[in-house]
């Protein structure tokens, strides 16, 4: 039961959600002056122009400004931002989506990536773990992908440095059917009566454990089905309980918005916001989105990740990308980040103690370390198995 009237918030049940405050929350506007970076608002969703705004990437004091800017709407205001143009060159895109066309093909064939999230079974195609299937089977065109600026600042302006990056392709049929509205992980992965049993500030707290983002791999007009949003519903302090509520999900079927993507845009937004993929009604576009869950450093990723195989993998195509300028440093540092672990605990401290600090050199750190200094990959192997042996010990 929650107790507004004396500041003092204990659990909340299913009398805690009120479907007027919730229609309140989410009838605001969003107004130029709180997005000044943003070359235009659409529908409450802030749209900026990455290839304007690269190159404000590269000065710490713009970055931290944008960075800034780009928190404030995902915790206070509409909960959502749009990079158009995340990705300066589409190549990139289509060197992955033919990687994860054969994946999907083979794990068709195999049965395997069968289930889904918040949608029935069989109505799309989905990867499950992209993230470590791509860079195993195109280390180099991995490195390009997640060596990317705009999709890096974005994970740091919500989650700080060190995140987690997970992702999940999921490609849309012509004919495939929404999902439900909902929330998304942690909470948003419980039944109402799990997530009931979790104190009220958990709840609250829950969505800064987590980013989700979606890259467009093709062009997405509205009847393809691009994510139903309901801006500003993440400020609703009970929707992990109210999005199992049909009423609830009633209201957001008349009010959600969705915004046409082109190949090479982004969408990132607070899990707490009220969302669900969108119907693909068109004869011929067969949608597909990389599904982005980026985990704070301080939280549980959902999907377990090989990140020493992965580290090891990308290794060689990093020190070649850089020898031949294809990835700057800023460059160089997103694609480590969405590769190796960037957190050094939990660990052993006795075996693995901080040494000129307070923690001990994490794998992004060998990693980023071997890149700089070309070790060779039989150095690098040595070096992560020393570490794996301290943390375990």
């Amino acid at each position: 039961m929650v107790h507004h009237e004396l500041g003092f918030v204990g659990y909340f049940d299913r009398e805690s959600c009120d479907l007027d405050e919730f229609k309140v929350l989410t009838s605001q506007n969003l107004t130029t002056g709180a997005v000044p970076h943003a070359a235009s608002i659409e529908k409450n969703v802030p749209i900026y122009d990455m290839h304007a705004l690269r190159p404000a990437l590269e000065q710490v004091g713009e970055r931290k400004a944008l960075l800034a800017e780009w928190g404030y709407v995902l915790d206070k205001s509409a909960g959502v931002i749009v990079l158009k143009g995340a990705f300066a060159y589409t190549s990139v895109i289509d060197r992955a989506s033919d990687v994860f066309r054969q994946i999907i093909d083979e794990e068709r064939q195999s049965g395997a990536g069968e289930g889904d999230h918040f949608a029935a079974s069989g109505a799309n195609d989905r990867i499950w773990n992209a993230l470590q299937k791509q860079c195993l089977r195109d280390p180099e065109g991995f490195a390009l992908y997640f060596g990317n600026t705009a999709i890096a600042a974005a994970c740091e302006a919500w989650l700080g440095p060190n995140y987690q990056v997970t992702a999940q392709i999921n490609q849309v049929r012509p004919g495939g059917k929404a999902q439900q509205a909902h929330r998304d992980y942690h909470l948003g992965f419980q039944s109402a009566e799990s997530a009931a049993r979790y104190p009220a500030h958990a709840h609250l707290v829950t969505a800064s454990l987590t980013l989700q983002g979606a890259i467009a791999h093709c062009d997405m007009p509205v009847e393809s089905g691009p994510t139903k949003l309901l801006p500003f519903s993440q400020l609703y302090p009970p929707g992990y309980l109210a999005f199992h509520d049909d009423a609830h999900r009633a209201y957001f079927e008349e009010a959600y918005i969705q915004l046409p993507l082109e190949k090479g845009d982004a969408v990132f937004f607070n899990p707490a916001l009220f969302h669900a993929a969108g119907e693909n009604s068109s004869a011929d576009i067969h949608r597909m989105a990389n599904l982005l869950q980026i985990s704070s450093a301080f939280g549980r990723a959902m999907e377990a990740v090989d990140r020493w195989s992965m580290a090891q993998a990308v290794f060689p195509s990093l020190v070649a990308l850089k020898q031949r300028g294809e990835l700057d440093a800023v460059e160089l540092e997103a694609a480590i980040a969405a590769t190796a672990e960037g957190y050094p605990f939990p660990t052993n401290l006795d075996t693995d103690p901080p040494v000129g600090g307070n923690a001990p050199e994490s794998q992004a750190d060998i990693l980023r370390r071997a890149v700089s200094e070309g070790w060779t990959e039989l150095r690098l192997a040595e070096t992560f198995s020393a570490l794996q042996t301290r943390q375990a010990a």
